[in-house]
């Protein structure tokens, strides 16, 4: 494929793939386009190489991947606006719009034009996103380099795209849920005696490090739960009290209401 990406719509996700892409060496910054009315905001992209522009077609006629990073509520005038100017046998169209499926999107640009749907977290802005990604009329080919792609900013899955409200639930979501945790254990710390700097240190790198264990050695976290649960020890009597208070459950139902929300914003 050829290696020019048009990015459309430079706000904090689209941006945060523009330096992800340019930081990895996956493409040269040259090789980027990304549009915004306002390029102004773009001027430390464009310091860096990056093309900037105002004009959603210019981009469209630049490249063969274009990223569509723009609101969901954007969409349809947007892709309304480009379809003079996307072809099925040169474009591979990446949509990392929340909610909005690929026949959405073919609806609107009345083609089949090869269409992945991605689904990244917040931690892309680090290159430690957990993206995960459906496709429509695409070839092999093509969705290896969209794999590629994204694989320069974290963990890549590819799923069902019947399962991306799910995947937006515990990927996007989750990292709202991990927060509150990392926020309830450095609450915690301050409590059993740590000032506030220090417990958030050992509370962050502490699930920092439980969550390379796992994405390491490929084990299952309660493999990793029993090398540090001693008999009669302080770490088995706080798990049984936190599953107690319904720690457990309680997360679970958090997820199966974030889902449940969602499902019913899509109908």
């Amino acid at each position: 494929m050829n290696e020019k990406i048009a990015i459309v719509g430079g706000g904090n996700l689209g941006t945060a793939i523009a330096e992800g892409l340019i930081q990895s060496n996956f493409v040269a910054p040259g090789q980027i386009l990304i549009t915004k009315r306002n390029t102004s905001t773009l001027r430390q992209l464009e310091e860096k190489g990056v093309l900037v522009s105002n004009d959603n077609g210019e981009a469209v006629r630049f490249a063969d991947l274009v990223i569509l990073a723009v609101k969901p509520f954007q969409v349809n005038d947007v892709l309304g606006a480009l379809r003079p100017h996307f072809n099925e046998s040169r474009h591979v169209l990446v949509s990392v719009v929340t909610g909005v499926s690929t026949a959405d999107i073919h609806g609107i640009l009345k083609s089949k034009i090869s269409t992945v749907r991605a689904m990244p977290n917040t931690a892309i802005a680090i290159q430690q996103s957990m993206t995960c990604i459906s496709a429509r009329d695409i070839t092999s080919e093509q969705l290896e380099y969209v794999k590629e792609l994204f694989a320069q900013l974290g963990k890549v899955v590819v799923i069902e795209e019947k399962l991306m409200d799910a995947a937006t639930v515990l990927a996007a979501c989750g990292t709202a849920y991990a927060m509150r945790y990392i926020r309830a254990n450095i609450q915690g710390g301050i409590e059993i005696g740590f000032d506030a700097a220090t417990a958030s240190l050992i509370a962050a790198q502490t699930v920092k490090g439980a969550a390379q264990l796992l994405l390491q050695k490929n084990t299952h976290p309660e493999q990793e739960i029993d090398k540090v649960t001693t008999p009669k020890g302080c770490t088995i009597a706080g798990l049984n009290e936190m599953e107690h208070q319904g720690f457990s459950s309680s997360l679970i139902k958090g997820i199966v209401a974030s889902h449940v929300k969602i499902a019913a914003d899509n109908k």
